[in-house]
């Protein structure tokens, strides 16, 4: 176990820099691929641009709320960037979809981004055959997915315009109501993705610090 955890630690302070551009570029590439999303989905390009203070809001958040629980859950879901497309045929103008920039979503992304670039790298290092990089892609790619699609944050009028998870599925076809009912799972199921990037992580850094044990005894006769 202890070999384990050098390996993982020597791995990390090796290659920290490029885990942190992993992380960067998970972060940035997940906001413009739900813009696509929705722009293609909708068939129509945003036409307006949102800033919000959110230094200011979230101060404002922890002064006038009492309980520190509920100051992270609000602040949590406090809005960076509002990317959309407003119809004006109500009058001043309703927002049919909408892309959030949330800056608590992206440190998850980053994260998400970091771990990847750790399993890509060890995955690097194992040297393991086809059959087992392909089974830990797979793994890691299932994980990847529960986090990004659980952590999107755009919004359509039809689903009451909150930015979550499930406009997602509901813009792939499935019911609204179908939709809005699975969206208390999200962190379940992120939580499930994280697990399984981790579990990736300790299972390939383990592999690395005992190679003699990782290896079938068929390979290592046939070597």
């Amino acid at each position: 176990m202890t070999a384990t955890w050098t390996g993982l630690r020597d791995t990390w302070r090796g290659s920290w820099r490029r885990f942190l551009g992993w992380g960067l570029s998970f972060a940035l590439i997940f906001q413009v691929i739900m813009l696509i999303a929705l722009v293609v989905r909708f068939q129509t390009l945003p036409n307006y641009v949102t800033f919000y203070d959110w230094p200011g809001n979230v101060w404002t958040i922890i002064q006038s709320t009492p309980a520190w629980s509920d100051i992270f859950r609000i602040a949590w879901e406090e809005w960076l960037i509002e990317i959309g497309y407003k119809t004006y045929d109500y009058g001043m103008g309703l927002s049919v979809w909408s892309l959030n920039v949330i800056p608590s979503r992206l440190v998850v992304m980053f994260g998400l981004g970091a771990l990847t670039g750790l399993v890509v790298d060890l995955m690097r290092q194992d040297g393991c055959g086809v059959a087992t990089l392909r089974s830990s892609s797979a793994v890691t790619g299932l994980g990847a997915v529960l986090v990004a699609m659980t952590n999107a944050t755009m919004s359509w009028v039809v689903c009451c315009a909150t930015p979550s998870w499930v406009v997602g599925l509901a813009m792939l076809g499935l019911g609204v109501s179908t939709s809005l009912a699975l969206e208390t799972m999200g962190p379940l199921l992120s939580g499930l993705g994280f697990g399984t990037l981790f579990l990736m992580v300790f299972v390939l850094a383990w592999r690395r610090a005992h190679p003699a044990r990782a290896t079938p005894a068929w390979e290592g006769h046939r070597a």
